[in-house]
């Protein structure tokens, strides 16, 4: 049975995203999410198929988004973020079954699911920045500010949170 294609997109995210972090082979990868998300394990493998696409591919598409977010470090870059916009590039760049709008909007969808709303923003204005050099359009430079400005407030308020929270973790061992 077909697997439909946003949670086949889900599957191959989720896949880029244990091999980013270096757990797992495919054959665990494989039982892990076939017993885990219920689905055929032929499913997983056309999920693994694509995963292996991407990561032919990676050098070129890390590239690409370091170039674009230049003035947000590629290293910075979460691991959920940086796998979402890892699967949204190589779908602009090498699947033209998957038209461009749906590509980004897909990316989107998976950043909501997946991370916060300003990460969305960042994977957006990425994603078109990208689309846009792709057909020959000026990307914009305020969306893509604007949405580096949101994730660094974010970056600043959970690290104050860290330090507020060990700060009270240590008074309390006192």
């Amino acid at each position: 049975m077909a697997v439909a294609p946003q949670k086949f997109r889900e599957v191959v995210f989720q896949l880029l995203y244990a091999h980013d972090l270096g757990r797992g082979t495919d054959d665990d990868m494989l039982n892990l999410i076939a017993q885990e998300l219920e689905l055929s394990k032929k499913n997983v493998k056309e999920a693994q198929a694509r995963v292996h696409l991407v990561l032919a591919e990676l050098d070129k598409i890390d590239a690409l988004i370091a170039k674009t977010s230049h003035s947000y470090a590629f290293e910075r870059i979460q691991t959920v973020e940086r796998n979402i916009l890892r699967l949204g590039v190589y779908e602009l760049l090498n699947d033209p079954l998957v038209p461009n709008a749906v590509a980004i909007a897909e990316a989107l969808r998976l950043a909501r699911k997946f991370s916060t709303k300003e990460s969305a923003l960042f994977v957006n204005a990425i994603l078109d920045a990208i689309h846009k050099s792709m057909v020959g359009e000026k990307p914009d430079e305020a969306l893509l500010s604007k949405s580096i400005e949101a994730l660094v407030q974010v970056e600043e308020v959970s690290e104050e949170a860290a330090k507020n929270s060990l700060s009270k973790d240590r008074e309390q061992e006192k």
